[in-house]
């Protein structure tokens, strides 16, 4: 989602205005099947995941935002606290970890497509590569064509193929439990905890979390609001019941009526539709939701690819990139960073010609996202901490109670969190076959290394060529 930042006194955002951009920033079908695997303890996960993980990202975004609120968001949030350099590095790392995630959303849309078409194709290696290139550089294009036109499709396509979507199948689970259909889990006390005997049954967690990211980029509208210190936690409280709900209820639908070790991590949505359709007799309704799921899909993935590149923008600004990364077209919009991501991305894309099967593929790279994504969270926790001492005396509309010690135990729990997500998602999961451990390990590391040095090359390039040292 594109930030935009408010250089008015006028201050008119609605709590209901916060909730549905919260909203729309978070929920995602596409998180759904990889949840699902964990069956009725998905919402313990959750749950967990909400309190160590989900909390703390709001409450310090809110902080950071207000305090900063019409500046340039996380790049100068972490550049006040640390310097250009780590600022600099996370702008990277969140701008990077997109881009390794841009394959995965137009995986899902390619296996919807794939059912509606034919089925057996979402195992197709090379028919779901080419939808995804194809369906990426669609998106890319209609980016060039300028905000207005990128956020038209992306408000209007995230409410109909999205909210709507995970509505409608929790409804059509609730409706199969009711008239005494058989559920493939348990709603047991049992069942609601998960087995921690083998750690790769909790390797997943690092993707339950990455469900959660993203809050940060609706956080930097709490200094547009009227009364920052009622109304934005009453928003965060409402918006986080409504993303937990949604995303709770839509899992828990699938697994239902599709076994986990059935699930396909491309399919399970529209498979899980199928089944509902099927038995109500409404067959004829799952080319339409596919449709609306796909448009969703592609609508999100309109936002997200336009967001972190006008965010390294900012870099490019402070001389930290390439000249030709700064490039604009008529519509302001920053051609050069998305065709660079554009080439970064055929490349990743790769990985479905190495991989054993398509669902291994989308996971080492869900995975590899989620990695990078878990070290950017680390920077911004750290820095939420170290802006509290650096700069105090600078008037925060949204300020984490408890004063030091609230903001160590807020930034702290997260980051411990992140590390500890980190550590476990290198573990290969047992469910999904991988190809050997060792490749597993190789690309998931390599990806890791390269992700995190690239900025610290480039920047220190720049620096050589600007001062000659």
């Amino acid at each position: 989602m594109s930030i935009q930042f408010n250089t008015s006194k006028s201050k008119t955002l609605s709590v209901f205005t916060l909730v549905m951009i919260n909203v729309i920033a978070i929920d995602n079908l596409r998180s759904l099947a990889t949840s699902a695997v964990y069956g009725f303890s998905l919402v313990f996960f959750y749950l967990l995941g909400a309190l160590l993980f989900f909390v703390p990202t709001i409450l310090v975004t809110a902080e950071l935002a207000t305090g900063w609120p019409n500046t340039g968001g996380v790049y100068i949030w972490v550049r006040e606290a640390f310097g250009p350099r780590w600022g600099f590095v996370t702008i990277w790392l969140q701008w990077i970890y997109n881009v390794v995630w841009y394959p995965t959303i137009f995986t899902f849309i390619a296996g919807i497509l794939a059912y509606l078409i034919y089925p057996p194709l979402v195992d197709n290696k090379y028919f779901m590569l080419s939808i995804i290139l194809c369906a990426f550089w669609s998106t890319t294009i209609i980016n060039c064509l300028g905000l207005r036109v990128s956020s038209w499709v992306s408000v209007i396509g995230a409410i109909i193929g999205t909210i709507i979507p995970m509505a409608f199948i929790s409804v059509l689970s609730f409706i199969w439990i009711y008239k005494g259909n058989p559920s493939q889990i348990q709603f047991t006390v049992k069942d609601f905890f998960p087995n921690l005997n083998s750690l790769q049954n909790i390797a997943f967690l690092t993707n339950i979390l990455f469900g959660f990211m993203g809050m940060e980029m609706s956080a930097v509208h709490a200094g547009d609001v009227l009364n920052p210190q009622r109304d934005y936690p009453r928003a965060l409280f409402f918006s986080s019941i409504i993303i937990l709900a949604t995303l709770i209820f839509s899992c828990l639908a699938i697994t239902v009526v599709v076994p986990t070790h059935q699930l396909n991590l491309v399919s399970a949505v529209i498979d899980a539709f199928a089944v509902f359709f099927k038995a109500f007799h409404m067959a004829w309704f799952i080319p339409v939701v596919g449709a609306l799921i796909i448009i969703g899909s592609l609508s999100g993935a309109t936002a997200w690819l336009l967001g972190p590149a006008r965010g390294m923008l900012i870099a490019t600004e402070d001389s930290n990139l390439p000249r030709f990364l700064s490039k604009q077209n008529k519509h302001n919009m920053p051609i050069g960073i998305l065709l660079t991501q554009g080439i970064i991305v055929t490349f990743i894309c790769v990985v479905y010609l190495i991989m054993p099967s398509v669902n291994s593929s989308y996971w080492v790279l869900s995975n590899l996202t989620a990695q990078v994504a878990l070290l950017f969270y680390v920077l911004l926790f750290a820095t939420a901490i170290r802006l509290r001492y650096k700069h105090a005396h600078i008037k925060r509309a949204f300020h984490i109670p408890g004063g030091h010690f609230g903001i160590w135990l807020v930034g702290g729990v997260g980051i411990i969190t992140c590390i500890g997500a980190i550590i476990l998602g290198f573990l290969p999961p047992e469910h999904i076959s991988i190809g050997g451990v060792v490749k597993y390990e190789t690309i998931l590391i390599a990806g890791v290394i390269v992700c995190c040095l690239l900025p610290f090359v480039l920047y220190r390039a720049k620096r050589v060529k600007q001062h000659g040292r």
